[in-house]
């Protein structure tokens, strides 16, 4: 654990989000091209009504794993996170290939110019991490334009694999992946309105972790267990659709 002196719980939350991941690579979150990543991907656009010349921050980017599939389809990207040293690693998984403006700070902390300048927010298993879910939708509700919308692709915390996987997992604790538990509807509810922003929903989907989702058989079997409607309350991935009023 760092020994920096911090003077509130915000910046204690933060710099222990630092430590976690600010130093070493996960291996969970080294860009790949695999079905796993690109089907996290397909889902937000089946959701979402994006155009190429949208302005999208991706907010928690880390080294770019979500971030590059949707740069190779055309979509133009800011990544966010709080992390220098992952968005350094960016960087070199990049090497040049795209355009990809990067901005190391909280979303709390975004430049002022940037209010009211992207039309959408997107974020990929980065919400669960935020300090206070209240202030980080209020703050991202000043970045995103009247009539833009945030999407957040989430666990579901009513899921009891996530936590038997926190705990089995040595690169993964508690304290780093404790906000799953803040994943439910009404715990977004509450903070999508304390942001005034409206029409919540939610969509969840998949079944499997990497290891099975990317192989056919496992790819035709989450197909088969998405259509049984009584799994959908536990299904492991879920979609948080919201949206700043005009």
């Amino acid at each position: 654990m760092s020994s920096n002196i911090v003077s509130s719980p915000i910046q204690y939350h933060n710099q222990k989000q630092l430590d976690y991941f600010g130093h070493e690579i996960k291996k969970t979150m080294i860009p790949v091209d695999s079905y796993y990543v690109n089907n996290h991907v397909e889902k937000l656009l089946e959701v979402a009504d994006f155009s190429g010349k949208d302005n999208i921050l991706e907010v928690g980017c880390g080294m770019g794993k979500f971030t590059f599939p949707l740069l190779k389809r055309g979509y133009k990207i800011t990544g966010m996170d709080l992390s220098p040293f992952l968005l350094q690693q960016l960087l070199k998984y990049n090497d040049n290939r795209f355009q990809v403006p990067l901005i190391a700070c909280d979303v709390l902390d975004a430049p002022l110019k940037l209010n009211n300048t992207f039309d959408h927010i997107i974020g990929f298993f980065a919400l669960h991490h935020f300090h206070n879910l209240s202030v980080c939708y209020q703050a991202m509700a000043r970045l995103v334009k009247p009539g833009g919308k945030i999407y957040f692709i989430e666990p579901n915390a009513y899921n009891p694999l996530y936590y038997v996987q926190i705990l089995a997992t040595p690169n993964m604790s508690w304290a780093g992946d404790k906000g799953v538990a803040d994943m439910r509807k009404s715990k977004i509810q509450k903070a999508t309105e304390y942001a005034e922003l409206v029409n919540l929903k939610v969509c969840r989907y998949g079944a499997f972790p990497p290891f099975i989702a990317n192989i056919k058989i496992g790819q035709k079997i989450e197909k088969q267990i998405e259509k049984i409607k009584i799994l959908n309350p536990v299904l492991p991935f879920q979609l948080f659709e919201v949206q700043k009023p005009w």
